[in-house]
């Protein structure tokens, strides 16, 4: 099942994307679904950052390609960072590129987003608190992750959380395809069975210290292949059975 977040006359709902159709719901769809009877095309809205979390929570060199082309080794333990709620922006919005940095790249991601409040969640026990998964962009400002030593400015900026276009309940994500293109051309190409620490896991110790709330965004790791963005740039996230992911880069007003 894909469940969307889209406006449609001014209207924000969520809905379940069927073929070339939403159909959509009564409500959220954090808990069981309910429909409300309208349905459109999905040429007829505009879709939007699937959630809106209170928090996103991030892992860093969680691939070990990544970790090395960033000089460095993957932790024995999860490397956490949050991006703030502002940073969240959906496919096809802009990505504000600031004046205060001089090098800003793309970090395509597979991103889990979580069904219900839960806390010190078991790994054996982990797959009961995911809604599903979606496609991520962790924009960073690079030149200020290395200067500030520590990541909130250089992860935090406006724009700089894109996810889309939908969230995916029915798949696996131990070994799917994420590709990251700039301009059409393939920066990385990379697959989610690569990443270190794994989805169960990396819940298992997120909750361990935090409490994660319906909607909360879990960014897993990026593969090798990351790089500078410039304005007026596209790119664009794919993830094997979840969808395409694509934003704009402009000038941040």
């Amino acid at each position: 099942m894909r469940i969307a977040r889209f406006s449609h006359d001014g209207d924000v709902a969520f809905g379940v994307v069927e073929g070339d159709d939403v159909a959509e719901l009564a409500s959220h769809p954090f808990g069981p679904l309910a429909f409300s009877g309208n349905r459109w095309p999905l040429t007829a809205v505009r879709l939007l950052a699937p959630v809106l979390p209170s928090k996103v929570v991030a892992i860093g060199k969680n691939y070990a390609e990544h970790a090395s082309e960033m000089g460095g080794d993957v932790p024995e333990q999860p490397l956490i960072f949050l991006k703030p709620s502002t940073a969240v922006a959906g496919p096809g919005d802009e990505i504000a590129y600031p004046s205060s940095s001089q090098r800003v790249d793309y970090e395509g991601e597979l991103a889990v987003v979580i069904s219900r409040l839960c806390r010190d969640v078991p790994v054996e026990r982990a797959a009961e608190v995911v809604l599903g998964f979606t496609c991520a962009n962790d924009v960073t400002a690079r030149d200020q992750q290395k200067t500030d030593g520590q990541w909130s400015r250089a992860k935090g900026y406006d724009t700089f959380c894109p996810l889309g276009p939908w969230i995916e309940t029915d798949v696996d994500p131990a070994d799917l395809r994420i590709t990251t293109t700039l301009s059409g051309a393939t920066k990385q190409d990379g697959r989610t069975s690569q990443i270190v620490h794994k989805v169960p896991a990396l819940i298992a110790y997120i909750t361990s210290c935090m409490t994660l709330l319906p909607g909360d965004v879990i960014l897993t790791g990026t593969p090798a292949g990351i790089g500078p963005m410039q304005i007026g740039d596209e790119v664009a996230v794919e993830i094997e059975g979840i969808g395409r992911l694509a934003n704009r880069v402009v000038a941040r007003a």
